[in-house]
């Protein structure tokens, strides 16, 4: 008697818990959606207000990062060896 009480209680327990899950999930979700939304907003305006938007090309072009070009080597790093395979 007592394992089915406790079954029933855990199935229960189960069924409550999706029910208040179908409620609640939706505003959960919204509610995460509108935090991230805002805090993508406030860093966009801080960044613009800094001044950190540098993109001022024609519409359509896509551009990287600087690459900074390192001045070639003029030191000789080692002689070339070759090598001869013996049997």
């Amino acid at each position: 008697m007592g394992f089915l009480k406790t079954l029933l209680i855990i199935i229960g327990v189960y069924f409550l818990l999706r029910i208040i899950g179908r409620i609640l999930a939706p505003r959960l979700f919204r509610y995460a959606v509108k935090k991230t939304g805002d805090r993508f907003q406030k860093a966009y305006e801080q960044a613009r207000e800094n001044g950190e938007t540098q993109f001022t090309g024609p519409e359509g072009e896509i551009r990287g990062p600087a690459k900074k070009k390192k001045p070639a080597s003029s030191e000789k790093i080692g002689e070339y060896i070759d090598f001869e395979e013996i049997e």
